[in-house]
């Protein structure tokens, strides 16, 4: 239950934050990791849980966005950066992306909880 909600709570804040926020492109980052202090887990379930949220959100968002026109402008960088005329391969490795990204703060977030405090 707690993966599920971190899931879903790192899709949520990371949309928010995106849609309404003025801050740059990376700051679901922060999002994520903190998400992952909030709700502790351990390592590698906060990594995946990180990961699936801005893999399925960004995955999602720029599927939606492209299909408005068609798929012509993904088609095109794709041919220019994967050499491959796979729009949907182009959605997948922006998903992956984010997927990392998410992932490597959300795991940051529980090795920070867990490091030890000096007083």
């Amino acid at each position: 239950m707690k993966m599920f909600s971190a899931i879903l709570l790192t899709a949520f804040l990371a949309f928010v934050v995106g849609v309404y926020g003025e801050l740059p492109w990376w700051s679901f980052a922060v999002t994520s990791l903190v998400v992952a202090v909030a709700i502790h887990q351990r390592a590698g379930r906060a990594f995946l849980s990180g990961f699936l949220g801005l893999f399925l959100l960004w995955g999602i968002l720029a599927f939606v966005k492209d299909a408005a026109n068609e798929h012509i402008l993904s088609t095109k960088v794709s041919q220019l950066f994967l050499k491959n005329d796979s729009y949907l391969l182009l959605i997948i490795v922006t998903a992956i992306v984010g997927g990392l990204i998410s992932g490597f703060a959300a795991l940051t977030g529980t090795y920070l909880k867990r490091a030890p405090r000096r007083r």
